[in-house]
């Protein structure tokens, strides 16, 4: 069942989609060569402790870490490592907090170094396909229309749309209805509504869409080996239009 938020409860959301940007904000300053994905990792241990906040994600299905970090083909739910990034790479970040009962959730995507044209292109087209969704996303619009816009853009430059990973309604749970692939047909799917709080978190990679797991149970890659890019905010359905509760 989808639960719409009253303004009180997006403006808890807001408080912690706040502590989720100033963390973005803060590692975008870290990530160069030879940083390794686990000291933002215990960056980010340090950084939602002094703010009162927890990391949702610790423990959440037995998942062990604050982050989710995930290098280069690995799409999203890597696992932090001691290994140093490379020039070249480009590095997923994602982070939930916790604040009060309620959720904060943004993924971003980094660039270690200089990296190459098409490493520059897919994660330029996959903001691109962020901000297409969020403009469409206003109340009385249906989910097919406004992932058909994000998948379309993402084809026409070349690149193709993970399916199998989900946007989803937040809350004081992670994972609320409704759930949705950035792919959609026109006139078809859920009708947002004021007061919906979701993701928009399109997985944009540069070969197949079609993704592995590892034995880890967790680390989702690209088939092919492909680079893949995804940047996430949480936002909310109003009256004015979207809003924004993550932003950097």
């Amino acid at each position: 069942m989808i639960t719409l938020k009253t303004r009180d409860e997006i403006e808890h959301l807001r408080k912690a989609g706040q502590i989720v940007a100033e963390f973005h904000r803060e590692i975008a300053r870290m990530i160069r060569p030879g940083i390794s994905t686990m000291e933002i990792e215990e960056f980010a241990d340090r950084f939602l402790e002094e703010r009162g906040a927890g990391a949702y994600t610790k423990g959440y299905k037995g998942y062990p870490y604050a982050t989710c970090a995930s290098v280069n083909d690995v799409i999203a739910h890597g696992f932090p490592s001691r290994a140093p990034l490379k020039e070249g790479d480009i590095v997923k970040i994602d982070i939930v907090a916790e604040l009060d009962g309620w959720i904060g959730d943004s993924a971003w995507c980094y660039a270690v170094g200089g990296i190459s044209e098409e490493a520059r292109k897919l994660m330029d087209v996959t903001k691109e396909c962020l901000y297409i969704g969020i403009g469409k996303a206003v109340a009385g619009a249906r989910l097919g229309d406004v992932m058909h816009e994000v998948q379309t853009h993402a084809q026409l430059n070349g690149f193709s749309v993970v399916r199998d990973l989900l946007g989803h309604g937040v809350g004081r749970e992670l994972h609320e209805e409704p759930n949705f692939a950035h792919v959609g047909t026109p006139g078809k799917g859920v009708r947002l509504k004021e007061g919906m709080v979701i993701t928009i978190e399109p997985m944009i990679n540069a070969g197949s869409p079609h993704m592995t797991i590892d034995a880890d149970g967790w680390t989702c890659r690209t088939a092919d080996g492909s680079l893949s890019a995804q940047f996430e905010h949480t936002i909310a359905i109003t009256a004015d239009g979207p809003v924004i509760l993550t932003e950097q």
